[in-house]
């Protein structure tokens, strides 16, 4: 159990203001200007793309951070985040226009300096970091090695079209209500099917991912569903057509659904709209399965093959992969109803999945369902390549049965997968998301030799979804050397270079890192440390970007690990071998073979080493030895990948070693120099099990709302719901108070028990305070499953903020001098940082002025970071707006604010400063108060 004890209050209030001169409220600040604050080491010495605004009248909650992008956003899949160094503050809104992100935070800006970032997926998007990104791409680099020839010519090639003829068509159905989407979502489906194949036919069901919905005459795109009088909607899931046709040549009946009501409302959701595509998917799979029955169905389903909904598979694109590996979850293991868009019988069964650059919010792959992850090395909009958890994460989960496989394609891109998300093959607005603002990509700009044309991607795209429809509707094993790290090519994917590795199927674990490992010559390393220059990286001294080091979200993350080592001299009595202790004895007797999954730096080549085993007695054999050229990478690209190596079991056997009873596993180096991060190694024999479905435990958290309450403790609990069967094992996370650390612990989860407990005490009071929140995530570990990994308490305020009153101390001085108010609080606030928002308002009535050179010119650099020349009046110091915050001591009710001002030579009339009290939007709440400064001489 982890209990959160803090005591909290709520508040809030009116902000008010007290003076004796009436005056008028300044204008609403514009979206390009912010507001400053009068401490250095604030706001204002964020960098210069950020804003703060404070908290101010009427509002329960904190401050906001501002970062505008210096070009719209393109509408993408991955999520954008604001960091403080390490540090995870959130996950901003976007404006309509896509360049302003505003984060709600409460805490005061002190602190959070100059080290802000905004990363999506791994990519540094503010300007500080593409600063940086230009900078390193200017350096002089050694060229990106070229990738290694393609492997032998696999038997079978899925690329090829089959014997049928295709027809298309499509439906439309009534659209669906979803819980947390309060606009209808609709039910649409293009079909391709065969023409004259025999029997009832596998059925392959697209999704894709999050793009724009609409667009105009201008080719401007927007979020908006349904679509706007004036605009047409993007048909994103017509763009799969080109592997739709292929698969249905072949044999397969397809449908591609469009999910454009739920991109326009996903960001709003905890799960990014996971649970809302599960419920998609199955709603149009609940009607192909009534349909198949004999139920009435649309023109363009009767005109389809029968479909066999025994065999389905869900091909899903971005966070369409992430919604059907959540819809071959829920098919199995059912969620939660009141989440659920979907609660009738499951009559379909999921048997495989094949995931397009895929998100992976949760890290939550499906157990017991085989799947393929597409891993464009290229990819700018899911850049982290992500969806490596699909395979990383599903070890350990479920029986261990199904293959899960993932091919990295060098030189292909995230978009051009869909053809509407291409230019040239839509009417619709469209981009390629690898972006070279910061200079050319050897590897990935276009025209770079590695770089993929968007009709090359394509057909490499479609080449491996065939194969792996063949393989997981139809058992074909002759596929399986193409998507299962053997090192197999298909002419049809050709010119692209594709690399697979993959867990489950027939292997057996004689390796996978974590700290029980003992190991010499190396180290085990947390994929997920507290500091990015520890554990099995050091981003410091490294281009540094590994798909299977991709974060979740907690920092640090226990549970992940990997076997790191390095070497820079050799001799010809060796370099000590990496050696590996596994606590228990191991077997792997019945394997042909050691898979083993290694990482080396990019554009490196050579990188050599033998591979040996020995068993508990001492037996020792040198199986053989492997060969790992890094891919072709730059700082701007996810090429720390693992490449798969097989040495066979023969030596092991002709030694006499002990296969039942394997002790430890060596590497050792035969090359001057190397780095490896060993993910895993397994005994491996060729062949597709039968996949055998777990009966496991499902664990969703859940989110309540309350009222903090005026009095009395109480505790409330995050919602945890556990389902299904069986017993199994999850890792709970839960960040402490301040965010800085997290608190993690293994529980063993059933149905019908509390074990996940996460509780928060709560006093209430009658005093001011912000809104509270503390949140749980869960990640499986060992046969148990997760749909909704997060869960959240959110303590509301409830009490009236604090009024402010404003009286002059010194409001009528000499040149020199400083004009000084003091503001006051109606009584004490819980919230750590209150402050003031006060604008500096254009003097009415004919008074001169005071001006940008009447004040101390330290003062004004540390309110406004500008320059006082030319001169002009200090209300227009900024041309539209002009304020300053005044943030009141901790646990204090008063505070003097002051405008230091300058003596000069010359003689000047009395001029007069005005300042008024501003609410968030930046309209005053009150009159004015005045200030006067009189001419010294």
């Amino acid at each position: 159990m982890i209990r959160v004890t803090r005591i909290v209050t709520a508040a809030a209030a009116v902000l008010a203001l007290a003076a004796a001169t009436p005056g008028t409220a300044t204008a609403r600040p514009p979206e390009a200007r912010a507001v400053t604050a009068p401490v250095p080491g604030a706001p204002d010495a964020l960098p210069p793309d950020w804003r703060w605004i404070p908290p101010a009248a009427g509002s329960a909650g904190g401050g906001r951070l501002v970062w505008t992008a210096p070009e719209p956003v393109p509408v993408g899949d991955a999520r954008i985040a604001f960091f403080a160094g390490e540090r995870l503050l959130g996950h901003p809104r976007a404006d309509d226009a896509q360049r302003r992100f505003t984060l709600e935070l409460g805490e005061s800006p002190r602190g959070l300096g100059d080290d802000l970032r905004v990363i999506s997926a791994g990519r540094r998007l503010d300007a500080a970091g593409r600063e940086a990104a230009a900078a390193a791409a200017r350096r002089q680099s050694p060229p990106p090695a070229p990738p290694a020839a393609p492997g032998p010519v696999n038997p079978v090639d899925p690329g090829l079209p089959g014997p049928y003829r295709t027809v298309s068509g499509e439906y439309t159905l009534p659209s669906v209500r979803l819980p947390g989407y309060p606009t209808a979502v609709e039910m649409r489906g293009t079909v391709v099917s065969p023409v004259g194949a025999p029997g009832k036919r596998p059925v392959a069901l697209f999704l894709h991912g999050r793009h724009a919905t609409c667009y105009n005459a201008k080719g401007e795109p927007s979020l908006d569903w349904p679509c706007p009088r004036g605009t047409r909607p993007i048909l994103s899931h017509r763009g799969y057509l080109h592997t739709q046709r292929l698969l249905a040549s072949q044999g397969h009946v397809t449908v591609s659904v469009s999910a454009n009501g739920i991109n326009a409302q996903d960001n709003e959701t905890a799960d990014l709209g996971a649970q809302a595509r599960s419920s998609l998917v199955r709603l149009h799979l609940a009607r192909w399965a009534a349909w198949s029955r004999g139920g009435t169905a649309p023109d363009a389903v009767r005109r389809a093959a029968p479909a066999d909904l025994s065999r389905v598979l869900l091909v899903g694109h971005s966070r369409g992969g992430e919604g059907v590996n959540r819809a071959a979850l829920d098919s199995l293991h059912r969620p939660p109803a009141a989440e659920d868009g979907y609660r009738g019988p499951v009559n379909w069964t999921i048997s495989g999945t094949v995931l397009i650059g895929p998100t992976v919010f949760g890290q939550n792959p499906a157990p017991d369902v085989p799947s393929l992850t597409l891993l464009p090395g290229c990819d700018g909009d899911v850049s982290n390549l992500q969806g490596q958890i699909y395979v990383d994460g599903a070890r350990g989960s479920g029986s261990g049965t199904a293959l899960h496989s993932a091919a990295y394609l060098i030189g292909a891109n995230h978009n051009y997968f869909n053809s509407e998300w291409t230019p040239g093959q839509t009417r619709a607005p469209a981009e390629d998301d690898f972006g070279s603002y910061d200079g050319p990509d050897r590897v990935c700009s276009p025209g770079a030799a590695p770089r993929l044309t968007a009709t090359q991607q394509q057909k490499a795209g479609s080449t491996y979804t065939a194969a792996a429809a063949r393989l997981f509707t139809g058992g074909d094993d002759r596929v399986l050397p193409l998507l299962d790290g053997s090192g197999r090519s298909a002419p049809s994917a050709a010119p692209a270079r594709v690399f697979t590795h993959a867990v489950g199927g027939h292997r057996t674990p004689l390796v996978v890192p974590d700290p029980s490992v003992a190991v010499t010559g190396g180290a085990v390393c947390l994929q997920i440390p507290a500091a990015h220059t520890s554990g099995c990286q050091d981003r410091d001294t490294t281009d540094w970007n590994s798909a299977h080091f991709a974060r979740w979200r907690v920092t640090p993350e226990e549970g992940r690990y990997a076997v790191t080592a390095r070497w820079s001299a050799w001799s010809r009595g060796g370099t000590p071998p990496v050696r590996m202790t596994v606590p228990d004895p191991v077997s792997v007797a019945g394997s042909e073979a050691l898979a083993l999954r290694i990482a080396v730096p990019p554009n490196t080549r050579d990188n050599r080493m033998d591979v040996a085993v020995t068993d508990t007695s001492g037996r020792r054999a040198v199986l053989g030895g492997v060969r790992i050229d890094g891919l072709p990478g730059t700082g701007r690209i996810t090429a720390h990948w693992a490449r798969e190596v097989r040495v066979p079991l023969t030596a092991a056997n002709a030694a006499g070693v002990d296969l039942k009873n394997i002790r430890a596993l060596e590497l050792v180096p035969r090359s001057t120099r190397g780095q490896i991060w060993l993910m895993d190694a397994w005994g491996w024999r060729p062949g597709t099990p039968a996949v055998q479905t777990s009966e496991l435990p499902r664990v969703d958290l859940g989110r309540l709302t309350v009222q903090e309450g005026d009095s009395g403790v109480r505790t409330f609990r995050v919602p945890v719901t556990v389902s299904g069967k069986g017993s199994g094992q999850v890792r709970l996370f839960v960040p402490t108070p301040d965010g800085e650390q997290v608190a993690s612990e293994l529980v063993t989860v059933v149905p019908g028990t509390d074990a996940v407990d996460v509780s928060i005490t709560v006093e209430g009071n009658t005093r001011y305070g912000h809104d509270l929140s503390r949140t749980a995530y869960v990640k499986a570990v060992r046969n148990a499953a997760v749909g909704s990994d997060r869960g959240q308490v959110l303590v509301e305020n409830d009490d009236p903020m604090p009024t402010i009153s404003i009286v002059p101390v010194a409001d009528s001085v000499v040149e020199g001098a400083a004009l000084t108010w003091r503001l006051s609080m109606s009584e004490p606030v819980d919230t750590g940082y209150f402050a003031a928002h006060i604008g500096i308002a254009p003097v009415t009535g004919g008074s001169p002025e005071l001006s940008t050179r009447d004040v101390d010119p330290v003062w004004f650099d540390n309110h406004f970071g500008a320059s006082p020349s030319p001169e002009r009046p200090l209300s227009k110091t900024w041309p539209e707006y002009t304020s300053i915050v005044a943030e009141f001591p901790a646990d204090g009710t008063e505070m003097d604010i002051a405008v230091p001002t300058v003596a000069d030579t010359g003689r000047e009339p009395v001029e007069t400063v005005a300042l008024v009290l501003l609410d968030e939007d930046g309209n005053g709440t009150g009159p004015e108060v005045r200030g006067t400064v009189r001419d010294a001489s």
